[in-house]
């Protein structure tokens, strides 16, 4: 059953097999195991994808249903074990996953030793169902109906850019005067992105407009370091660089608006001894 139902969710032979560590032609076997047991055809197939027979639809829920059985009672029984054991599946934006998150998970795999942590980083908002991810670490709004999530500390952000680019551009006064500046933007904002500034009662957007865009922050960073222009990205990339000097924080007076962090996880899972206490520990420590 459990074979049967990621094949629906996933809609490939060959994905399940390297999920399962099976073989595809074991894992077509196993469905139709269940066809031969139940004398009717689950799924219609073609050489191009798979999809649900009337019959399909009903069982696959029915599938989902034994197999929510089936981990409450596993999960009783860990709980009751109360050692958090085994591989946790994870998922985080590259930039606060590298800098903030992987000093934590070393922190919580100290305290927790029968625990290891798999850590995807990405920047783009994952199926966490689909991709088999237990908790997973949002910027930004979280959208589901499915997920609970978890408020964290939001990332503040700066502007920023070296001594050098300073010294031969000059460091503004107000926000208007970047629009002169060589102002660096990040691929996911779209190409009218503005910054926008506010202090007390005042708001300025300024469009951002350069020669070098990115879809990393970590590159940004480098490009600030080097000189070429002026950045925002999030306190949690940019902290080390401007407590060293190498990048000076611009209008210190004005504030852009923080980045809310969320940590979230499925609503219809039931958390294990692993979840429950790595949930917790991070909640403690960047609540």
């Amino acid at each position: 059953m459990a074979v049967f139902v990621r094949v629906v969710e996933k809609g490939s032979f060959a994905a399940v097999a390297e999920e399962f560590s099976l073989s595809t032609t074991m894992v077509a076997n196993h469905v139709r195991a269940l066809e031969t047991h139940l004398g009717a055809r689950l799924l219609d197939r073609t050489t191009r994808r798979h999809s649900l027979t009337e019959i399909g639809s009903v069982y696959v829920e029915r599938c989902r249903d034994v197999l929510s059985s089936v981990q409450a009672a596993d999960y009783v029984a860990e709980a009751l074990r109360a050692v958090p054991r085994g591989k946790l599946r994870m998922t985080s934006p590259v930039t606060y996953g590298a800098h903030r998150l992987v000093p934590l998970i070393g922190e919580y795999m100290t305290l927790f030793p029968e625990v290891q942590v798999e850590l995807v980083l990405n920047d783009r908002v994952v199926d966490m169902v689909e991709e088999g991810f237990e908790v997973a670490l949002r910027s930004g709004v979280v959208d589901g109906a499915n997920l609970i999530a978890r408020p964290l500390r939001s990332s503040r952000m700066f502007a920023v850019a070296s001594p050098a680019y300073l010294q031969h551009h000059g460091a503004p006064q107000h926000p208007s005067e970047l629009e002169s500046h060589n102002c660096l933007g990040f691929m996911s904002w779209g190409k009218d992105h503005s910054w926008r500034f506010t202090q007390d009662q005042e708001e300025v957007q300024v469009p951002v407009r350069g020669s070098f865009i990115s879809n990393n922050g970590q590159a940004l960073l480098t490009a600030a370091l080097s000189g070429i222009g002026v950045v925002v990205q999030a306190d949690v990339l940019l902290d080390a660089a401007i407590a060293s000097g190498q990048l000076v924080r611009l209008l210190p007076d004005w504030s852009l608006p923080a980045r809310p962090i969320h940590l979230v996880r499925t609503r219809d899972s039931r958390p294990t001894a692993k979840l429950r206490t790595f949930v917790d520990f991070l909640v403690e420590r960047l609540a």
